[in-house]
């Protein structure tokens, strides 16, 4: 059964290989003043800074920059951002770039004018937001996140070790976001790979809780079934259309909030796998990966029906003469299989992680309880020890 729910989505998506010509259009809406952020030289490489810039100069905007955005945003990252828009009056914070550059810009927005220390107050305190915050447009050049459309925003405080994601009102969602599938034909596949199962996992955070069998459930078995066989196809053809569109518009489905109403939603992968970023800077996708077998692996048993359903409509196995308990591992184990086969790490210790890290990391995540099962640090010591 559906259970009641609200939803609104502000974000407005341009999709396709003329997205980029929406771009001077939406300027009109905004001041004078432009902070245009990105990561190193992708965009500069590919092309897509000088077709950006020479549009804001179209029109008429005065372009102020913040390179260097780092795959998990730092905290000091975004104090320089804040430090730009307050000393030039930014009116429009565009994001050029994948999941984290679109993340960083969140936050600097969100921070820009906030009384207090920002990172206290939002990503460790969760207050309500309350500051003004300077409007977000984006970009996309890698899928993954889904931060084009949604309020999250994801930063590390390297001081702290912490690295906390936090979901921001509407108010923080980009106020459109622009999709060109062309834009990731350049992606190397470890990249691509890891985005895919950043989307997967965002997926099963939302897919494995509860027992319901409502049409989010459908949805969400229909963007993993494309996500799955669309890989495939991009890795055999990176430059295939179809496939990456496909890929692209699975990862803005699958957290733009619309997988998880009527969902009690899970996330405790990423509650883990955020730790394993503060220490070891790992890519995120392929923390999540390595990190999800053993979880997944731990807790089926607590909801066995959902995965046994799992094995059946992702991954077509036959539950005929089986045990509830053997379909659902098999489930897991064509997971497993598939990870293997597009090269997705399932070792923690391919990430950069030691054994002496590991009893840090479990004492510091955070532990939800919208799961099947309430973990303990013990429980999470110990799958991060399966999966080393």
């Amino acid at each position: 059964m559906l259970k009641d729910f609200t939803f609104h989505n502000p974000t407005k998506i341009y999709f396709g290989k003329k997205s980029l010509d929406k771009l001077k259009g939406e300027l009109t809406n905004y001041g004078e003043t432009v902070l245009l952020i990105y990561g190193k030289n992708a965009i500069k490489s590919m092309g897509l800074y000088d077709q950006v810039t020479a549009i804001l100069k179209d029109a008429g905007k005065k372009v102020v920059e913040l390179s260097g955005v780092m795959p998990n945003p730092t905290y000091a990252k975004l104090m320089e951002g804040v430090r730009l828009v307050k000393a030039n009056k930014v009116s429009l914070i565009l994001a050029v770039g994948g999941g984290s550059v679109i993340d960083c810009a969140k936050g600097i927005a969100v921070s820009a004018y906030c009384d207090e220390d920002p990172f206290e107050k939002y990503w460790l305190g969760y207050k309500s937001l309350a500051n003004e915050t300077v409007p977000v447009a984006s970009i996309l050049t890698m899928v993954g996140t889904g931060s084009e459309m949604n309020g999250g925003s994801v930063i590390t405080h390297e001081e702290m070790k912490v690295k906390a994601g936090r979901v921001f009102p509407v108010a923080a969602y980009p106020r459109f976001s622009i999709l060109n599938p062309e834009y990731t034909f350049s992606v190397p596949s470890y990249q691509m790979v890891s985005g895919v199962f950043d989307t997967m996992s965002h997926l099963m955070e939302q897919y494995f809780s509860g027992d319901d069998n409502n049409t989010t459930d459908y949805i969400i078995e229909g963007l993993m079934r494309s996500s799955i066989d669309n890989t495939r196809q991009a890795l055999n053809n990176p430059e295939d259309y179809e496939s990456r569109s496909n890929l692209m518009w699975n990862a803005t489905l699958a957290l733009n909030t619309v997988t998880g109403l009527s969902k009690a939603q899970d996330w405790q992968v990423h509650m883990i796998e955020h730790q394993l970023g503060a220490y070891t800077d790992c890519a995120h996708g392929m923390g999540l990966a390595a990190i999800s077998l053993p979880y997944y692996r731990h807790i089926y048993a607590y909801g066995l029906d959902k995965f046994v359903r799992f094995a059946t409509q992702v991954w077509g196995i036959s539950p005929e003469g089986k045990a509830k308990e053997e379909t659902a591992r098999e489930g897991i184990n064509a997971m497993e299989k598939f990870m293997n086969e597009c090269s997705i790490v399932t070792s923690l210790k391919e990430l950069g992680a030691t054994k002496e890290m590991l009893p840090q990391i479990a004492e510091s995540t955070v532990i939800l309880k919208g799961g099947y099962k309430s973990l303990t640090p013990g429980e999470i010591l110990g799958i991060l020890e399966a999966c080393f």
